[in-house]
């Protein structure tokens, strides 16, 4: 039984990281190569996290979901500081 439920619920958690939003990918390359590899790295390190998280069969004090969450704010502050520089050279 202990088994069985120990099975769903680690179900569960690997259905909800492949879910889980990753950081887009919603920078031009065209126009902020950099930015855009930026964000091109943040989405590799989200994978990388939930690579471990797997790993490590969700093991780790919610320390990695934090660095998770924090790359997608990363992500958001790149698609600002885009923006920003477009409205800059206008």
């Amino acid at each position: 039984m202990k088994r069985t439920m120990l099975a769903a619920a680690f179900a569960i958690l690997s259905a909800a990281a492949v879910f889980a939003d990753k950081p887009a990918q919603n920078v031009s390359a065209n126009k902020h190569p950099n930015i855009a590899a930026a964000q091109r790295l943040s989405e590799q390190a989200f994978q990388k996290i939930v690579a471990a998280q797997h790993a490590n069969e969700w093991d780790m004090k919610g320390h990695a979901q934090k660095a998770k969450e924090l790359l997608e704010q990363v992500n958001n502050e790149l698609k600002e500081a885009a923006i920003a520089a477009n409205q800059a050279h206008k």
